[in-house]
């Protein structure tokens, strides 16, 4: 039997139907689907909702936590030639707005909770024709901009057959923050995220008798990567939404699961718990990625799981992944996060594009298949991350693009990488990328703020947590008060851990708000005693 080729990336489904029909792909709770079962909901969806009229490269939104109908539609989206677009559950109203008109969202697919939750902004979404309502229905949300349908009306719909694709065409759009504005998309093509399936399962060594734990949400690249990565080699995948770290040892010796991928404060939470020896037995290897693991955690995690091998990852969702740690290397070169991903190439750079000498800090730089296509409607920050490769022979006059990634890096004579800074005030907290204008923007929207700073502080099991400074627009407005306020507007990756009344807040001498100044103060505010 001739094998489909991997080409696109609901390909990762059909192509495992073809030659591996029965093995499971996907269990959640008390499900499970085999290829064969995924690849047949996958094709009705894609069929059932070109019979709504999707065009070729329309985009499908999906917010809904892990469960069976994100994977179909995720793959199912790309195979009715559309772009998937996964909307992190965690966030708010405003947040998803943002993602659903910036991206022209045609069709969403989320749950009757959920719709409820967002009637208030979805008239003002004008590209929004349909609303899929995946689970059961009470009272139909009647919108006058979109028609509203339940899962099962929406694959009762006469199908039409799927345009042609190719390996460049859009697959999904990722959204993730930038140091300045609202969450920007990255729009990633299927050879980007086939390659990235491919470079990933073969350093991992992935088979297909490996199950892995999706803990991390699949809006995020380095979850989602847990699904592409799996199907590429026919491994199967437990879907999870993350509550208490117990849960997750549970799901390891209910599953039999062999690989788990998560963020460091997820791994401090694990590795202070006890893991029984059926988990012990089945847990072949552990990723971290989203910010560096400390030290002690690694340590403890090889203590409780001796016979499960770790990797130290780094990636940029520009680029989906970047490089990883050989578990061999762990303790020979401390503080790296690694050396290049199969079939990519890492530069550091100075800012003339010249390559660092050995050690020699400078700008991380990726080149390859994995590298984006951009940022959706955004040609102004795409022209200042996407820009010609360093090295380039000068003939070519179509140059090849990189991420350049504003990470300050610096990498040894064996190519090995090591960070050090970043250019821009990102906030890395608990695996996100939160832009501090972003929850500022949050704060002076409410009317309770003359002027408000949000920075980013090191925290000892965030990584770092966010601090606001809150100059208030009255008296009346309190701490609690923009607490209350963030709680309810921002995803509770983004409520500040530390919010203070500033009257006065340093400035420079041009009369802009010292940001350097307030950071020095506020650099070791979570220390020991002083939280």
């Amino acid at each position: 039997m001739k094998v489909r080729r991997v080409r696109l990336l609901h390909d990762l489904v059909f192509a495992m139907a073809e030659s591996n029909p029965e093995l499971p792909a996907l269990l959640h709770k008390k499900e499970t689907l085999s290829f064969a079962q995924l690849a047949g909901e996958v094709e009705r969806f894609a069929h059932s909702i070109r019979g709504l009229g999707l065009d070729p490269n329309e985009r499908v939104g999906i917010y809904l936590p892990k469960q069976l109908e994100v994977v179909v539609g995720l793959f199912g989206a790309t195979a009715a030639g559309g772009v998937a677009v996964p909307i992190n559950p965690m966030l708010k109203a405003q947040q998803v707005s943002h993602i659903l008109r910036d991206c022209n969202v045609r069709v969403l697919i989320t749950s009757p909770s959920r719709a409820k939750q967002l009637k208030d902004i979805l008239p003002d979404c004008h590209d929004l024709d349909f609303l899929v309502l995946a689970g059961a229905v009470k009272e139909p949300l009647q919108l006058a901009n979109a028609r509203t349908l339940s899962w099962d009306e929406l694959l009762g719909t006469p199908g039409v057959e799927p345009p042609l694709r190719i390996d460049s065409d859009m697959a999904a759009i990722l959204y993730t923050s930038g140091s300045t504005g609202s969450p920007k998309g990255v729009v990633l093509s299927h050879l980007n995220m086939v390659a990235a399936a491919e470079s990933s399962a073969e350093f991992l060594e992935l088979t297909a008798s490996d199950r892995l734990l999706a803990v991390l949400p699949l809006s995020f690249d380095y979850g989602l990567t847990q699904l592409t990565t799996a199907y590429y080699v026919g491994a199967s995948v437990v879907l999870m939404d993350y509550l208490l770290a117990k849960e997750v040892v549970a799901a390891v010796v209910k599953y039999g699961v062999t690989g788990i991928s998560a963020v460091p404060p997820i791994w401090n939470q694990l590795a202070v718990l006890e893991w029984p020896e059926s988990a012990r037995k089945s847990m072949r290897y552990i990723t971290t990625s989203g910010g560096a693991a400390r030290r002690s955690t690694l340590d403890r995690l090889r203590s409780k799981l001796p016979d499960t091998v770790i990797f130290q990852m780094y990636g940029l969702t520009e680029a989906f992944r970047s490089s990883y740690l050989p578990p061999a290397e762990i303790d020979e070169r401390p503080g790296s996060v690694g050396k290049a991903l199969p079939n990519v190439e890492l530069m550091v750079v100075r800012e003339d594009g010249t390559r660092c000498a050995p050690n020699e800090p400078g700008e991380l730089v990726h080149r390859g298949s994995l590298v984006a296509q951009g940022y959706w409607n955004d040609p102004e920050r795409t022209a200042l991350r996407f820009r010609p490769a360093p090295g380039q022979p000068e003939g070519i006059p179509l140059p090849e693009l990189a991420v350049w990634s504003g990470d300050q890096m610096r990498m040894d004579a064996d190519g090995y990488l090591y960070f050090e800074s970043r250019r821009d005030e990102m906030i890395k907290t608990s695996g996100y990328r939160v832009s501090p204008t972003e929850v500022e923007e949050i704060i002076f929207a409410s009317g309770l703020a003359a002027e408000a700073v949000a920075l980013g502080a090191s925290h000892p099991e965030l990584g770092q947590a966010i601090i606001l400074l809150v100059d208030p627009a009255n008296s009346e407005v309190g701490v609690d008060t923009i607490l209350d306020l963030c709680r309810r507007e921002m995803p509770t990756y983004m409520v500040p851990e530390h919010i203070a009344l500033c009257s006065d807040l340093p400035r420079n001498p041009n009369g802009k708000i010292d940001r350097a100044a307030i950071s020095a103060q506020y650099k070791a505010h979570f220390e020991a005693g002083k939280s």
